[in-house]
């Protein structure tokens, strides 16, 4: 996998520059806001979700530009809810890609500005005309992002997993909250890029099919480092499942469960790319690359 991390790693570089481009400058007064805007957003990351976004509109032929401005107001997203995550209020972590969470490294109330601002951010990105032309893709751009990271989605998902020391948390149930949590996010992105190039609807329920059971997949193997691995590997804290009584894929399926699960989920999402053949090799290996992953 050597060689996909690199691709992976030249094409987290070129969104990084593209977020530098496009995140306002911290000058003001309301400059803390900004700065910690920034740090969130611009610190070290795999960007897989704009990997997607970024791959699946390519092998459909969409534009560039567009593509990396879409790239970047899905990070935007997930920086601010990973911001929003770590609080006290929520899981409390001190760490965060390595390095200390936004309210360690600022405070608490400017932690939850920065969040609010990336999120609005995203949505201006997208609205923008340099995003695409057309203001019906934009327009759909907007809705499919605000379902994928509302109520319905990453948000919803949050709830549950607060919730999953207080409840009666079954396999169906933590297979809804993962699907909300992490793989609303991870669908958007890969339709997102179907949508800058126009796909027809056959093409983007593929991608659809496959971002669903990746971001599944990935948040299993998330279950399993939180489980076996180390801060040094993941650069976050690891155990907070086990010591919090939360119920994960880990705690219900046992750790060779939970493997196998996520090696299925990985192959079916293989399968739904079949209609794209060769062109879909990077997505394919993805895939590969979320079981492989140790952070």
């Amino acid at each position: 996998m050597d060689d996909f991390r690199a691709l992976l790693a030249e094409t987290a570089d070129r969104v990084t520059v593209a977020m530098d481009a496009l995140l306002p400058r911290a000058n003001g007064p309301e400059a803390r806001v900004i700065s910690a805007m920034r740090y969130a957003a611009l610190g070290p990351g795999k960007r897989l979700r704009p990997f997607i976004a970024i791959e699946a509109g390519r092998m459909i032929g969409a534009d560039e530009t567009g593509l990396l401005r879409v790239a970047t107001a899905i990070e935007c997203i997930h920086a601010y809810s990973l911001v929003h995550d770590d609080l006290p209020c929520m899981d409390d972590d001190d760490v965060r890609r390595g390095r200390p969470t936004v309210h360690k490294e600022y405070d608490e109330a400017t932690a939850v500005l920065a969040g609010d601002a990336l999120q609005t951010f995203a949505f201006e990105l997208l609205a923008d005309p340099d995003t695409d032309a057309n203001p019906n893709r934009r327009l759909e751009l907007i809705t499919k992002l605000a379902q994928a990271s509302g109520a319905k989605g990453m948000v919803g998902g949050q709830m549950i997993d607060m919730s999953a020391d207080r409840i009666d948390a079954d396999i169906n149930i933590i297979t809804r909250m993962q699907r909300m949590k992490t793989g609303a996010l991870i669908a958007f992105a890969a339709e997102a890029g179907a949508i800058l190039s126009g796909a027809t609807k056959d093409d983007r329920r593929a991608l659809e099919g496959y971002a669903h059971d990746v971001g599944l997949a990935f948040q299993i193997r998330d279950d399993l480092l939180d489980a076996e691995g180390s801060l040094d590997e993941t650069g976050k804290a690891v155990g907070k499942d086990e010591n919090q009584g939360k119920a994960t894929f880990v705690t219900i399926l046992g750790l060779e469960g939970a493997r196998d699960r996520a090696r299925r989920l990985a192959a079916q999402a293989k399968d739904h790319l079949e209609p794209f053949g060769e062109s879909a090799k990077l997505l394919r290996r993805a895939a590969d690359y979320v079981l492989e992953r140790r952070s």
